[in-house]
């Protein structure tokens, strides 16, 4: 069987209620967010940030008219030619340089340096 003890009364000192301090700001609390409550707000920002974001960047960039290729051959590089060899052929005006980033663009390449045997997309004549 269990038992149950009474205490006597609270003392004087002990009944008192807590002194507290006028406060400065007119009687409002200041808000005060715990380590979660920051998080919540941290995630909620972060959400409507990206939804603004997404929202922003999922416009069409593409048009209804569909676009005409340039015409292209393919060249297969030669014993001893170079990529300046190949724009001084093909240049119709003779401005290798931009046959050569002409060339670059096309193919997608890192550097002037060829190989022998590379197919390279060229400008059609």
């Amino acid at each position: 069987m269990s038992t149950m003890t009474l205490s006597p009364a609270p003392s004087p000192a002990l009944a008192r209620a807590p002194r507290t301090r006028p406060r400065r700001d007119g009687g409002r609390s200041a808000l005060r967010l715990t380590r979660r409550g920051r998080l919540v707000v941290l995630l909620l920002a972060l959400a409507v940030v990206l939804t603004v974001g997404f929202t922003l960047a999922s416009g069409s960039v593409a048009t209804e008219r569909p676009g005409t290729p340039e015409p292209t051959r393919v060249v297969m590089v030669g014993a001893g030619e170079t990529l300046w060899d190949l724009a001084a052929d093909l240049a119709p005006d003779g401005d290798t340089r931009a046959m050569m980033d002409e060339i670059t663009r096309l193919n997608a390449l890192d550097s002037s340096m060829v190989s022998v045997g590379q197919e390279l997309v060229v400008p059609a004549d």
